[in-house]
């Protein structure tokens, strides 16, 4: 029995919207922001810096120092007594939360690496949403992004979650073998939440 639906993205391609519906027409809690808000209040810091975190990597130097500072003595007196919202923390912290979500069941979640963390649950299913590149860019800029910010958020947030699917699965972005259905989303919002709504039916059918 499927009871819980992860949807990953390409950025831009309208999956935050899709799934939004998703969930509004099955009746499931949707974990997207609700997903990040959690997150934040367990490591007790801004929503908004865990969205600037979520699904990246740490920069090369603040990774080089705080491996400096867990071979110190005063990195190993400090890390006990602190909660650092960085992002191998955020990621630790995201694989917690959405896999007390898929505990709870009727629950639809967006991106954070769900896919692969519950890749070998049974009733889990998974889907991607994508979109041409100048298709994202136009919907980027219907959302209020200059044409300069919406190619860099195109390029720049796909790459990004790119090295952090690698880093942490070992996996290339989007790997297609660990989805059961990838969707495309120019078919229109209405049409992409059918087609994955009718594609669980039938999987709960079968």
């Amino acid at each position: 029995m499927i009871n819980v639906l992860t949807i990953d993205r390409e950025y831009g391609s309208g999956a935050a919207e899709i799934a939004q519906q998703i969930a509004e027409r099955l009746g499931w809690k949707l974990w997207d922001q609700l997903l990040t808000d959690e997150v934040a209040r367990q490591l007790e810091c801004e929503s908004l810096h865990v969205e600037k975190h979520e699904e990246r990597r740490d920069p090369l130097y603040y990774r080089v120092f705080k491996a400096f500072l867990r071979g110190s003595y005063e990195g190993t007196q400090i890390a006990p007594q602190i909660k650092i919202a960085d992002a191998e923390n955020i990621r630790r912290v995201s694989e917690q939360v959405v896999r007390k979500a898929a505990a709870q069941g009727n629950a639809v979640i967006v991106g954070r690496g769900s896919a692969y963390y519950l890749r070998d649950e049974h009733d889990a299913f998974h889907v991607f949403i994508y979109a041409p590149f100048k298709e994202r860019v136009r919907r980027l800029k219907q959302g209020g992004k200059s044409e300069e910010e919406a190619i860099e958020l195109a390029c720049n947030v796909d790459r990004d979650r790119a090295e952090f699917i690698k880093q942490n699965f070992g996996i290339k972005f989007p790997e297609r073998h660990f989805f059961h259905l990838m969707v495309n989303s120019t078919m229109g919002e209405q049409a992409a939440v059918q087609t994955v709504l009718d594609a669980l039916s039938a999987v709960q059918k079968a």
